[in-house]
Protein backbone atom coordinates (compact mmCIF):
# COMPACT_ATOMS: atom_id res chain seq x y z
CA UNK A 1 0.00 0.00 0.00
CA UNK A 2 1.28 3.69 -0.98
CA UNK A 3 1.08 5.87 1.84
CA UNK A 4 1.20 9.14 -0.35
CA UNK A 5 -0.98 7.76 -3.04
CA UNK A 6 -3.76 6.94 -0.45
CA UNK A 7 -3.00 10.46 0.99
CA UNK A 8 -3.18 11.85 -2.05
CA UNK A 9 -6.78 10.64 -2.81
CA UNK A 10 -8.02 12.06 0.24
CA UNK A 11 -6.95 15.42 -0.86
CA UNK A 12 -8.76 15.02 -4.37
CA UNK A 13 -11.95 14.08 -2.83
CA UNK A 14 -11.16 17.12 -0.48
CA UNK A 15 -10.33 19.68 -3.40
CA UNK A 16 -13.94 18.84 -4.70
CA UNK A 17 -15.60 20.14 -1.57
CA UNK A 18 -13.88 23.38 -1.06
CA UNK A 19 -16.51 25.79 -0.26
CA UNK A 20 -17.94 23.07 2.36
CA UNK A 21 -15.11 22.31 3.94
CA UNK A 22 -14.28 25.79 3.57
CA UNK A 23 -10.88 25.60 2.64
CA UNK A 24 -8.49 26.91 -0.56
CA UNK A 25 -6.23 25.07 -3.02
CA UNK A 26 -3.23 26.99 -4.39
CA UNK A 27 -1.06 26.21 -7.15
CA UNK A 28 1.94 27.82 -7.48
CA UNK A 29 3.42 28.53 -11.00
CA UNK A 30 6.06 26.18 -10.81
CA UNK A 31 4.12 23.32 -10.02
CA UNK A 32 2.51 22.03 -6.99
CA UNK A 33 -0.34 22.29 -4.49
CA UNK A 34 -1.05 23.89 -1.43
CA UNK A 35 -4.09 23.08 0.32
CA UNK A 36 -5.06 25.49 2.96
CA UNK A 37 -7.46 24.45 5.74
CA UNK A 38 -6.69 27.28 8.48
CA UNK A 39 -4.31 30.45 7.12
CA UNK A 40 -6.32 32.39 5.29
CA UNK A 41 -9.19 30.54 5.41
CA UNK A 42 -11.81 29.58 8.41
CA UNK A 43 -11.52 25.83 7.69
CA UNK A 44 -13.18 23.85 10.59
CA UNK A 45 -14.15 21.11 12.45
CA UNK A 46 -14.88 18.61 9.23
CA UNK A 47 -11.92 20.62 7.82
CA UNK A 48 -9.79 19.11 10.81
CA UNK A 49 -10.86 15.66 10.74
CA UNK A 50 -9.86 15.45 6.94
CA UNK A 51 -6.56 16.96 7.73
CA UNK A 52 -5.94 14.37 10.66
CA UNK A 53 -6.93 11.97 8.21
CA UNK A 54 -4.46 13.04 5.39
CA UNK A 55 -1.70 13.25 7.88
CA UNK A 56 -2.03 9.74 8.95
CA UNK A 57 -2.22 8.30 4.98
CA UNK A 58 -5.98 7.53 5.82
CA UNK A 59 -5.27 4.13 7.39
CA UNK A 60 -7.22 5.49 10.61
CA UNK A 61 -11.06 6.93 11.19
CA UNK A 62 -10.57 10.14 13.10
CA UNK A 63 -13.96 11.05 14.83
CA UNK A 64 -15.80 14.16 17.10
CA UNK A 65 -17.47 12.94 20.32
CA UNK A 66 -19.31 14.38 23.48
CA UNK A 67 -17.66 15.45 26.28
CA UNK A 68 -16.47 13.60 29.05
CA UNK A 69 -17.87 14.34 32.23
CA UNK A 70 -14.80 13.20 34.30
CA UNK A 71 -12.51 15.28 32.07
CA UNK A 72 -14.47 18.58 31.62
CA UNK A 73 -16.68 20.13 29.33
CA UNK A 74 -14.66 19.75 25.86
CA UNK A 75 -15.31 17.50 23.27
CA UNK A 76 -13.17 13.96 22.81
CA UNK A 77 -11.57 13.54 19.52
CA UNK A 78 -11.07 9.88 19.07
CA UNK A 79 -8.88 8.09 16.45
CA UNK A 80 -8.85 4.49 15.62
CA UNK A 81 -6.70 2.46 13.49
CA UNK A 82 -5.38 -1.07 12.73
CA UNK A 83 -2.05 -0.13 11.31
CA UNK A 84 -0.58 1.90 14.02
CA UNK A 85 3.08 1.64 13.21
CA UNK A 86 2.30 2.98 9.34
CA UNK A 87 -0.58 5.27 10.18
CA UNK A 88 1.50 6.71 13.35
CA UNK A 89 5.04 6.96 12.53
CA UNK A 90 5.13 6.19 8.96
CA UNK A 91 3.22 9.16 8.38
CA UNK A 92 1.72 11.48 11.04
CA UNK A 93 5.05 11.88 13.43
CA UNK A 94 6.07 15.31 12.67
CA UNK A 95 9.57 13.95 12.13
CA UNK A 96 10.70 16.55 9.74
CA UNK A 97 11.71 20.26 10.36
CA UNK A 98 11.22 21.92 6.97
CA UNK A 99 13.13 25.40 7.07
CA UNK A 100 13.47 27.04 3.50
CA UNK A 101 14.87 31.28 3.87
CA UNK A 102 12.42 32.39 6.53
CA UNK A 103 9.76 30.01 6.05
CA UNK A 104 9.74 27.35 9.12
CA UNK A 105 7.55 24.66 9.67
CA UNK A 106 6.64 20.72 11.55
CA UNK A 107 6.19 18.61 8.70
CA UNK A 108 4.63 15.31 8.58
CA UNK A 109 2.28 13.33 6.84
CA UNK A 110 3.55 10.47 4.35
CA UNK A 111 6.13 12.18 2.38
CA UNK A 112 8.64 11.77 5.60
CA UNK A 113 8.53 8.07 4.22
CA UNK A 114 9.57 9.56 0.16
CA UNK A 115 12.10 11.44 1.78
CA UNK A 116 13.54 8.72 4.60
CA UNK A 117 16.79 8.97 6.44
CA UNK A 118 14.60 8.71 9.94
CA UNK A 119 15.73 6.11 12.21
CA UNK A 120 12.13 4.54 12.80
CA UNK A 121 11.18 4.88 9.27
CA UNK A 122 14.64 2.21 8.64
CA UNK A 123 13.91 0.01 11.82
CA UNK A 124 9.87 -0.56 10.44
CA UNK A 125 11.32 -0.48 6.81
CA UNK A 126 8.10 2.03 5.61
CA UNK A 127 9.01 2.81 1.66
CA UNK A 128 6.85 4.12 -0.85
CA UNK A 129 7.77 4.24 -4.70
CA UNK A 130 5.08 6.45 -5.79
CA UNK A 131 5.31 9.51 -7.46
CA UNK A 132 3.46 11.38 -5.43
CA UNK A 133 4.83 13.64 -2.15
CA UNK A 134 1.64 14.34 0.53
CA UNK A 135 2.35 16.40 3.43
CA UNK A 136 1.36 18.17 6.88
CA UNK A 137 2.70 21.54 7.89
CA UNK A 138 2.10 23.49 11.32
CA UNK A 139 2.09 27.22 10.22
CA UNK A 140 1.01 30.48 10.07
CA UNK A 141 2.02 30.90 6.81
CA UNK A 142 1.58 29.15 3.43
CA UNK A 143 4.80 27.71 1.72
CA UNK A 144 5.80 29.28 -1.12
CA UNK A 145 7.20 27.92 -4.69
CA UNK A 146 10.36 27.25 -2.46
CA UNK A 147 9.36 25.08 -0.11
CA UNK A 148 7.70 23.24 -2.60
CA UNK A 149 10.99 22.72 -4.38
CA UNK A 150 12.71 22.16 -1.46
CA UNK A 151 10.06 19.12 -0.44
CA UNK A 152 10.25 17.54 -4.13
CA UNK A 153 14.40 18.05 -4.17
CA UNK A 154 13.75 15.97 -0.83
CA UNK A 155 11.43 13.34 -1.74
CA UNK A 156 13.31 12.66 -5.28
CA UNK A 157 9.94 13.56 -7.16
CA UNK A 158 8.96 16.66 -8.52
CA UNK A 159 7.03 19.54 -7.72
CA UNK A 160 4.23 19.07 -9.54
CA UNK A 161 3.37 16.12 -7.61
CA UNK A 162 4.01 17.68 -4.29
CA UNK A 163 0.97 18.39 -2.03
CA UNK A 164 1.34 20.18 1.14
CA UNK A 165 -1.70 20.69 3.48
CA UNK A 166 -1.33 23.61 6.02
CA UNK A 167 -2.69 24.93 9.23
CA UNK A 168 -1.62 27.05 12.49
CA UNK A 169 -1.99 25.41 15.43
CA UNK A 170 -4.53 28.27 16.42
CA UNK A 171 -7.27 27.37 14.22
CA UNK A 172 -9.89 25.18 14.69
CA UNK A 173 -8.27 22.16 11.59
CA UNK A 174 -4.58 22.57 13.25
CA UNK A 175 -5.74 21.70 16.62
CA UNK A 176 -7.81 19.18 15.76
CA UNK A 177 -4.91 17.40 13.33
CA UNK A 178 -2.72 17.35 16.61
CA UNK A 179 -4.85 16.63 18.87
CA UNK A 180 -5.39 13.38 16.99
CA UNK A 181 -1.81 12.51 18.10
CA UNK A 182 -2.81 10.42 20.82
CA UNK A 183 -1.69 6.73 19.78
CA UNK A 184 1.36 8.38 17.99
CA UNK A 185 2.99 9.56 20.85
CA UNK A 186 2.70 6.35 22.84
CA UNK A 187 4.07 4.44 19.82
CA UNK A 188 7.19 7.19 19.40
CA UNK A 189 7.72 6.39 23.31
CA UNK A 190 7.59 2.94 22.69
CA UNK A 191 9.97 3.34 19.55
CA UNK A 192 12.41 5.20 21.44
CA UNK A 193 12.59 2.80 24.46
CA UNK A 194 13.34 -0.14 22.39
CA UNK A 195 9.99 -1.48 21.95
CA UNK A 196 9.35 -3.37 18.31
CA UNK A 197 6.69 -1.48 16.84
CA UNK A 198 5.95 -4.39 14.43
CA UNK A 199 3.80 -6.45 17.94
CA UNK A 200 1.54 -3.63 18.16
CA UNK A 201 -1.80 -4.75 16.39
CA UNK A 202 -4.26 -1.36 16.73
CA UNK A 203 -4.83 1.31 18.59
CA UNK A 204 -7.35 3.58 20.31
CA UNK A 205 -6.99 7.03 21.71
CA UNK A 206 -8.91 10.04 22.51
CA UNK A 207 -7.87 13.54 24.28
CA UNK A 208 -10.23 16.25 24.93
CA UNK A 209 -10.21 19.21 21.96
CA UNK A 210 -9.33 22.38 23.82
CA UNK A 211 -10.63 25.55 22.63
CA UNK A 212 -8.52 27.92 20.13
CA UNK A 213 -6.13 30.06 21.70
CA UNK A 214 -5.03 33.28 20.21
CA UNK A 215 -1.72 32.97 22.16
CA UNK A 216 0.93 31.19 19.97
CA UNK A 217 2.32 29.66 23.19
CA UNK A 218 -1.18 29.26 24.36
CA UNK A 219 -2.24 27.58 21.66
CA UNK A 220 1.16 24.52 21.59
CA UNK A 221 0.25 24.42 25.32
CA UNK A 222 -3.15 23.52 25.14
CA UNK A 223 -2.82 21.02 22.44
CA UNK A 224 -0.35 18.98 24.32
CA UNK A 225 -1.84 19.40 27.42
CA UNK A 226 -4.79 17.80 25.75
CA UNK A 227 -2.94 14.39 25.26
CA UNK A 228 -0.31 14.79 28.45
CA UNK A 229 -3.20 14.94 30.75
CA UNK A 230 -6.18 14.05 29.15
CA UNK A 231 -4.66 11.50 26.69
CA UNK A 232 -6.02 8.01 26.63
CA UNK A 233 -4.52 4.71 24.24
CA UNK A 234 -5.45 2.07 24.07
CA UNK A 235 -3.10 -0.64 22.31
CA UNK A 236 -3.73 -4.67 21.32
CA UNK A 237 -0.02 -5.57 21.58
CA UNK A 238 1.28 -9.47 20.75
CA UNK A 239 4.05 -9.56 23.30
CA UNK A 240 4.82 -11.30 26.42
CA UNK A 241 3.23 -10.06 29.99
CA UNK A 242 6.66 -9.54 31.33
CA UNK A 243 7.61 -7.16 28.94
CA UNK A 244 4.93 -5.19 29.06
CA UNK A 245 5.39 -4.88 32.87
CA UNK A 246 8.84 -3.63 31.91
CA UNK A 247 8.12 -0.57 29.58
CA UNK A 248 4.40 -0.10 30.72
CA UNK A 249 5.61 1.99 33.29
CA UNK A 250 8.26 4.20 31.26
CA UNK A 251 4.71 5.48 28.73
CA UNK A 252 2.70 7.98 30.08
CA UNK A 253 3.30 11.47 30.63
CA UNK A 254 3.28 10.75 34.63
CA UNK A 255 6.99 9.45 34.87
CA UNK A 256 8.58 12.75 33.05
CA UNK A 257 10.49 15.60 35.27
CA UNK A 258 8.48 17.78 33.29
CA UNK A 259 4.94 16.58 34.25
CA UNK A 260 2.76 18.98 36.37
CA UNK A 261 1.72 22.11 35.11
CA UNK A 262 0.64 23.11 32.19
CA UNK A 263 2.73 22.90 28.93
CA UNK A 264 3.09 26.84 28.30
CA UNK A 265 4.40 27.31 31.62
CA UNK A 266 7.49 24.75 30.93
CA UNK A 267 7.72 25.72 27.51
CA UNK A 268 8.70 29.50 28.87
CA UNK A 269 10.92 28.32 31.32
CA UNK A 270 12.69 26.62 28.56
CA UNK A 271 12.81 29.95 27.16
CA UNK A 272 10.69 28.16 23.72
CA UNK A 273 13.11 25.54 22.85
CA UNK A 274 11.55 22.16 22.59
CA UNK A 275 14.65 20.29 22.56
CA UNK A 276 15.20 21.49 26.06
CA UNK A 277 11.85 20.11 27.29
CA UNK A 278 11.91 16.22 28.64
CA UNK A 279 11.02 14.57 25.59
CA UNK A 280 9.50 11.43 28.52
CA UNK A 281 6.40 14.49 28.63
CA UNK A 282 5.41 13.93 25.31
CA UNK A 283 3.13 11.00 25.90
CA UNK A 284 -0.76 10.08 27.09
CA UNK A 285 -1.62 10.78 30.33
CA UNK A 286 -2.61 7.36 30.10
CA UNK A 287 -1.98 3.84 28.03
CA UNK A 288 -3.52 0.40 28.60
CA UNK A 289 -2.11 -2.53 27.17
CA UNK A 290 -3.96 -5.22 26.03
CA UNK A 291 -1.92 -8.45 25.69
CA UNK A 292 -3.07 -10.83 22.86
CA UNK A 293 -0.63 -13.69 23.74
CA UNK A 294 -1.74 -13.67 27.45
CA UNK A 295 -5.20 -12.38 27.52
CA UNK A 296 -3.87 -9.78 29.77
CA UNK A 297 -4.92 -6.10 30.47
CA UNK A 298 -2.47 -3.63 31.74
CA UNK A 299 -2.95 0.04 32.55
CA UNK A 300 -0.77 2.63 33.58
CA UNK A 301 -0.50 6.64 34.46
CA UNK A 302 -3.35 8.34 34.79
CA UNK A 303 -5.72 11.44 33.96
CA UNK A 304 -5.22 14.56 35.43
CA UNK A 305 -8.35 17.06 34.75
CA UNK A 306 -7.95 19.18 37.63
CA UNK A 307 -4.52 20.41 35.13
CA UNK A 308 -6.45 20.30 32.05
CA UNK A 309 -9.04 22.98 33.81
CA UNK A 310 -5.83 25.38 34.47
CA UNK A 311 -4.82 25.02 30.80
CA UNK A 312 -7.99 25.07 28.91
CA UNK A 313 -9.46 27.89 31.63
CA UNK A 314 -12.82 28.36 32.56
CA UNK A 315 -15.21 27.00 29.04
CA UNK A 316 -18.55 28.05 31.26
CA UNK A 317 -19.75 30.00 34.34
Amino acid sequence: MSLNLSAFQICQTASQSLQGLRIATHRPEDGGRVIDFGCQTPGGVQAGIILAKICMAGMADISIHPATPSLGPWPVVQVVTDHPAHACMGAQYAGWKISVGEFFAMGSGPMRVKRGGEAVLDRLSIVDPASEAVGVLECDALPGPEVIAHVAQKCKTKPEHVTLCVAPTRSIAGVIQVVARSIETALHKLFESGFDLHCIVSGHGTAPLPPIAKDFVEGIGRTNDAILYGGHVTLWVDASDDEILAIGPTIPSLGSRDYGKPFAKTFKEYNYDFYQVDPGLFAPAMVTLVNQRSGNSFRFGALNPTLLETSFGEAFD
